[in-house]
């Protein structure tokens, strides 16, 4: 069997933000898909935790699962809350800040 996604259970129904856990004063990610085309990705920030300033080689689609978080493209800070999306778009620098504890799902597509 060659499974594309790992990390996540198949063929049965979810809930994304049950997925990964907050952990004091960290940053948590679970990978659940990685390739040249996409990564997919599930993150938890504790309240206060960032991804400081970079850029990416893709267009990087955020949905927050639960929280807030301060996402910041080229300087203009941008507050996500559950159910809201932005695209981080290629090639921009931008963070992500946990305003409050925040799971968020990234998808990357290069």
């Amino acid at each position: 069997m060659n499974m594309k996604m790992k990390n996540i259970a198949q063929s049965e129904v979810l809930t994304l933000k049950e997925q990964i856990s907050y952990q004091e004063g960290q940053v948590v990610s679970k990978t659940l898909a990685q390739n040249p085309a996409v990564s997919i990705t599930l993150f938890s920030f504790a309240k206060g935790e960032e991804i400081s300033t970079h850029e990416s080689g893709g267009d990087a689609f955020v949905t927050c699962l639960d929280g807030v978080g301060k996402i910041t493209i080229d300087g203009v800070e941008y507050l996500l809350h559950e159910g809201e999306s932005i695209v981080m778009p290629a090639g921009h620098p931008h963070a992500v800040y946990g305003q409050e504890a925040f799971k968020m799902l990234l998808v990357v597509v290069f």
